[in-house]
């Protein structure tokens, strides 16, 4: 055995017993139990099933109580998506729950979801980096991110050597060259190759559904795209049928472990999104992320970030925010590779606002007393209709 296998046999040990001492090997994960196109019983379906399933999994079911699943362990709230979402964080704050799974969560930007698919020629797991959210605002360094969360998500599962390739989108080429030079810098990637002739770091779509890799990287639309393809072919795109949902979320300096779920995700669905959230809640998946990072950072992670910007991009980032105040209005309709620049137009006018990515796509987050005012110089300025 090399020292390296005998390094790698010593982690994923000492990580068995952290959980253990840590009690994270029965979390208890939030599922909130209203929202879905199919309804209610749909969603607790899937906590009933994922139980039976799992008996190390505990899910707390959050909302308004139906009798009929009083089996089930609730934390009841009125029947109000603003108090589910509200009790769901408290819960999270308090460690009432260890995880949750949510059917929309307006992620900060920087923080993205890696979901997990089955693919059909081998039934082999493929993970997806990334799904919902972004993990950067600039495409090409979302990219490169998206291989540092998705090797964490592997690794909390188990998965010490996990594989990577990258869809041939736009931007592959450049993502891939910056990977490399990560890897010359002594950052672990294991990359896979395509089953096509040629082979390569480079994916076709051929090779999602017979996978030689076990993370493929691409966008978070595409990603997003592709997860639906993937759960809900069997029936036609009625709902879906299949998988594990959109996965949890990871990013630089976030602890909260909050899985998605789509409002036509079906019970089979619902039940492997928390038992996938409760494995990497067991697997320590803030923990790993923020190791990655450390892991990329020495090998440059930084420096190689930068360069993927260009000049004329960094030079319209100066601009500074007015002071901060509570952003909790939301406007929709914007292309995620204008979201950035909706907000500095926003700045400009001495409006405050943030960026995030909601399930349904980005939003800017503004004031609630500037909203309409926000609205206007976005449409005058053709970021929104």
């Amino acid at each position: 055995m090399t020292d390296d296998k005998r390094k790698i046999i010593g982690q994923a040990l000492a990580r068995v017993v952290e959980r253990a001492r840590g009690g994270l090997e029965r979390p208890v994960i939030g599922l909130l139990a209203s929202g879905s196109e199919l309804g209610a019983v749909e969603l607790l379906e899937g906590a009933r099933r994922a139980q039976a399933e799992d008996p190390r999994l505990k899910v707390l079911a959050i909302g308004s109580r139906l009798p009929a699943y009083d089996d089930l362990d609730w934390l009841e709230t009125p029947d109000c998506e603003a108090d589910r979402a509200a009790a769901m964080e408290k819960a999270l704050s308090e460690g009432r729950i260890q995880g949750a799974v949510a059917l929309h969560y307006p992620f900060p930007l920087g923080v993205t979801t890696i979901g997990r698919v089955l693919t059909p020629a081998r039934g082999r797991n493929l993970l997806l980096a990334s799904t919902t959210g972004t993990s950067s605002a600039r495409p090409l360094e979302a990219l490169v991110l998206n291989a540092v969360y998705g090797r964490a998500v592997a690794r909390s599962l188990g998965v010490e050597e996990p594989s990577l390739g990258l869809l041939n989108i736009s931007g592959a080429n450049q993502a891939l060259r910056a990977l490399n030079t990560l890897k010359d810098n002594g950052y672990p990637i294991k990359f896979g190759a395509s089953r096509r002739a040629g082979g390569g770091a480079l994916l076709r779509g051929n090779d999602l559904l017979n996978p030689a890799v076990d993370i493929c990287l691409c966008d978070s639309l595409t990603g997003n795209v592709l997860m639906k393809l993937f759960s809900a072919w069997q029936t036609g795109g009625a709902f879906e049928a299949l998988g594990w949902g959109y996965g949890p979320s990871v990013g630089r300096g976030w602890d909260r472990v909050v899985s998605i779920i789509s409002r036509a995700s079906g019970a089979p669905v619902i039940a492997g999104a928390l038992s996938f959230n409760a494995a990497v809640v067991r697997g320590g998946l803030p923990k790993l992320v923020a190791g990655e990072l450390a892991l990329a950072g020495k090998a440059g992670l930084s420096q190689v970030l930068e360069g993927l910007t260009p000049a004329a991009a960094k030079a319209a980032e100066e601009l500074k925010a007015p002071p901060a105040r509570p952003a909790v209005a939301e406007i929709h309709g914007l292309d995620v590779l204008d979201i950035e620049a909706a907000v500095r137009c926003l700045w400009r006018e001495g409006h405050y606002a943030e960026s995030a990515m909601g399930c349904t796509g980005p939003v800017v987050k503004v004031p609630e007393d500037i909203l309409e005012a926000a609205k206007a110089c976005l449409a005058r300025n053709n970021y929104i209709g």
